[in-house]
């Protein structure tokens, strides 16, 4: 079955077909799941097709992704029009230097995340993860970058894998290195705070939640359990750097690739952006699928103002 024939069997709106059968329930869980996409045009099946050649003719595909893939799980992100971060709110994440400077940081921040993690962990991967896992297994994607450190391309099974930016499912001492799961600082978060409530005021990106000055100063953040230096979560905090050895890692990869899709991202980020231009200087064709505007725009051989889950799962593999 064609693309085009597709399209008009699932009436031009598959995605949301699928999270809207079944009970009224499930209906009012999909409204809550796309509450942070913005809003795009339908889908053209011409602008499909072209996207299906594209993905067709390439045998070795490097895939970046953003926050835009993973709105479609019900996970904000920070820049999308009308409804990221900063166009609902003033706030801003959380800067590297102050986390490591100030105690008073990091207790905000993990009051924050504490009350926001059992939400933030239960986050499951959408049917654009899972597509992407599938070209993986059928041997169409070479390597796949993520900008994202929610962990839902590794829950949908990911392995030809690079975290950009880290995983907020992982903890790391600041002091000795030593890494743990996420899950156990819950714990130890519960144990020491046992009568502390807080009341959430709006979900934030990765993982945490808006607090009260009030709420957050009666939180109790524990120590590293090997040697008692200051907890952080293992990811790239905004003004901090990604490591030489792992943007290196990433160039090798991308240098044995023949073509690049970028899926949900605006490429704001200079460290992801980076890639996209190195792609260009080696003169890779590259295709974006991302609602609204990117850095990429003016020199990508395609663009797709499009969801990632509505568009991704069509894309028929031979």
């Amino acid at each position: 079955m064609s693309v085009t024939s597709l399209l008009k069997v699932l009436g031009g709106w598959p995605i949301r077909g699928l999270h809207c059968r079944g009970s009224h329930s499930s209906v009012a869980k999909a409204d809550q799941t796309l509450a942070f996409v913005p809003a795009s045009p339908p889908l053209d099946p011409a602008e499909v097709q072209k996207l299906q050649e594209f993905v067709s003719r390439a045998r070795r595909l490097f895939v970046l992704t953003g926050a835009g893939i993973s709105t479609e799980s019900g996970i904000p992100d920070y820049r999308s029009e009308g409804v990221g971060l900063y166009s609902r709110t003033d706030r801003r994440p959380v800067q590297h230097a102050e986390f490591l400077r100030s105690s008073r940081a990091r207790q905000k921040y993990w009051a924050r995340n504490f009350v926001g993690w059992p939400q933030f962990s239960a986050h499951q991967p959408n049917v654009a993860h899972l597509a992407l896992r599938n070209w993986e297994i059928l041997g169409k994607l070479h390597w796949l970058v993520t900008q994202n450190v929610d962990a839902l391309h590794a829950k949908a099974g990911s392995q030809r894998l690079t975290e950009l930016h880290g995983c907020i499912h992982r903890v790391l001492c600041l002091s000795c290195g030593d890494r743990t799961p996420r899950t156990d600082l819950q714990e130890r978060f519960e144990a020491l705070n046992p009568t502390w409530r807080a009341e959430a005021h709006g979900v934030a990106p990765d993982g945490d939640v808006f607090l009260s000055e009030e709420e957050v100063r009666t939180f109790l953040v524990p120590p590293c359990g090997k040697c008692g230096g200051n907890l952080k979560p293992d990811v790239t905090f905004f003004g901090d750097s990604v490591s030489k050895e792992k943007v290196d890692f990433v160039y090798q990869r991308l240098g044995e690739a023949d073509s690049v899709l970028v899926a949900g991202s605006s490429l704001q980020v200079y460290s992801a952006y980076k890639f996209a231009l190195a792609a260009r200087d080696g003169k890779l064709p590259m295709a974006v699928v991302n609602i609204g505007p990117t850095r990429a725009d003016s020199f990508v051989t395609l663009k797709l103002n499009s969801r990632c889950g509505e568009l991704l799962p069509l894309i028929v593999l031979k």
